[in-house]
């Protein structure tokens, strides 16, 4: 487990039994309820969002229940971001090892999110299509939570205090100076759209393919130095539950984390969604597909609809919302009220692109696993040691680049060196 260091702060870090023991004793036993909404207008048609809320960890046992939620914001086409709703959950959970506890399975949980973002890559990037999607995908757990992004579909938490926090880091080479490094130390290079009398126009640019992401998945025609390993964060809510909203950049685009959180507090989640997108379609139209998916996860003691609102303004809003007019009552800062029954607590947070780092942790379960069983795509085989195959069957040397992680098979372990800048990409090879 480790925490996070943003803006020079260090996080602090619990163990996570303890937090779970938490969650266990004292504020009863009985798992949150959860309720979600969503909503959305299409400019493309290239948004989709997955919904699953009652999910079993083991069959047939009800108290190993979880819930996912997501959001991919496809580009270049619909394929990928279809491609993604339909395996991204699937290839998450076969990296997860079967027979373990709770415990266990919310600390290889972060692990089994990078290999699922990195298989639904590789095993779409082979049908030969060409577009790409951002995914946000969050797994809710009793008051746990973890969210895994690649991209700029973003998810944030409301909680009863007045607290906005982010829980996701976006993949735009024009904010993200540390993402910029990475891809021109990787061989892409980062520019804006360069027009006929040489003057450079819009946001930056990766090319080879002119995406403005330096995370996505598929994107067969650019870099592989655009990685579709995710940011992934996990916390602890406060027993008092919170709000998450998750959305496509149609949303923050046109508005803030804190005013898309303050339009919304005290209406259940279904309305709230449609007032997220309402509000974002008031700030600037239509420009791009809107999506939002509200998620409420409330402690079973505690009242349904969080953060309450007095019946006036709870009264205004929806009024708003059914009649077209927007409650004055709907606008102002955030209180930034202290906690008055906890506050989140960070369990991991991890946003680094180098697999090495992100597939070596978390690793300590009691679970047996083949000792050649890929990390990333579950398939066994036998050691390959000084000899690789390459994707025509013709034997070759194994990179020399030493590998201290787990496991990886050929096809895995090339695509690791290619977003790693170790040899040249697919599609710069082709130009």
């Amino acid at each position: 487990m480790a925490g996070a260091a943003r803006d020079g702060k260090v996080a602090p870090v619990l163990p996570l039994a303890t937090l779970i023991g938490r969650e266990l004793r004292g504020d009863g036993s009985e798992r949150p309820l959860v309720r979600y909404g969503h909503s959305g207008f299409a400019k493309r048609g290239e948004d989709y969002f997955l919904v699953k809320p009652d999910c079993l960890r083991i069959p047939d046992d009800p108290s190993s229940v979880f819930s996912v939620f997501a959001v991919f914001d496809g580009h270049n086409g619909v394929s990928a971001a279809v491609f993604s709703k339909e395996h991204l959950l699937e290839h998450v959970m076969s990296a997860v090892p079967q027979g373990i506890s709770r415990e266990e399975w919310l600390q290889v949980l972060p692990r089994a999110l990078v290999a699922g973002f990195v298989k639904t890559d590789i095993d779409f990037q082979r049908k030969g299509e060409t577009s790409g999607t951002t995914a946000t995908l969050v797994v809710v757990d009793g008051l746990t939570v973890t969210v895994a992004s690649v991209g700029d579909s973003r998810c944030i938490l409301d909680t009863n205090s007045g607290e906005v926090s982010l829980l996701t880091v976006d993949h735009r080479l024009e904010e993200n100076a540390e993402e910029r490094e990475r891809v021109t130390a990787s061989g892409g290079e980062v520019s804006r759209l360069n027009l006929c009398s040489g003057q450079g126009v819009g946001p930056l640019r990766c090319w080879p393919g002119g995406l403005c992401l330096s995370r996505s998945i598929g994107d067969t025609d650019v870099g592989e130095f655009i990685v579709p390993i995710p940011h992934v964060k996990q916390v602890k809510l406060p027993n008092t539950g919170g709000r998450l909203l998750i959305a496509s950049d149609g949303i923050w685009d046109a508005v803030s984390s804190e005013t898309a959180a303050q339009v919304c507090r005290g209406l259940p989640a279904d309305l709230a969604a449609k007032l997220v997108v309402k509000q974002a379609l008031k700030t600037s139209g239509l420009k791009d597909d809107t999506t939002c998916v509200v998620v409420d996860v409330i402690a079973s003691d505690h009242c349904s609809t969080p953060p309450p609102l007095s019946p006036k303004k709870n009264q205004n809003k929806l009024r708003s919302l059914l009649f077209g007019r927007r409650s004055h009552s709907s606008v102002g800062k955030l209180g930034g009220k202290p906690a008055l029954f906890g506050s989140v607590e960070e369990i991991f947070e991890e946003g680094s692109a180098m697999l090495e780092e992100r597939l070596s942790q978390n690793l300590q379960t009691n679970a047996n696993l083949p000792p050649f069983r890929c990390a990333i795509c579950q398939v066994d085989q036998g050691p390959f040691e000084d000899l690789m195959t390459d994707s025509v069957g013709v034997c070759c040397p194994a990179p020399s680049t030493p590998w201290t992680g787990p496991y990886l098979c050929s096809g895995c372990r090339k695509k690791k060196d290619a977003m790693e800048g170790k040899r040249s990409s697919r599609a710069a090879t082709c130009r």
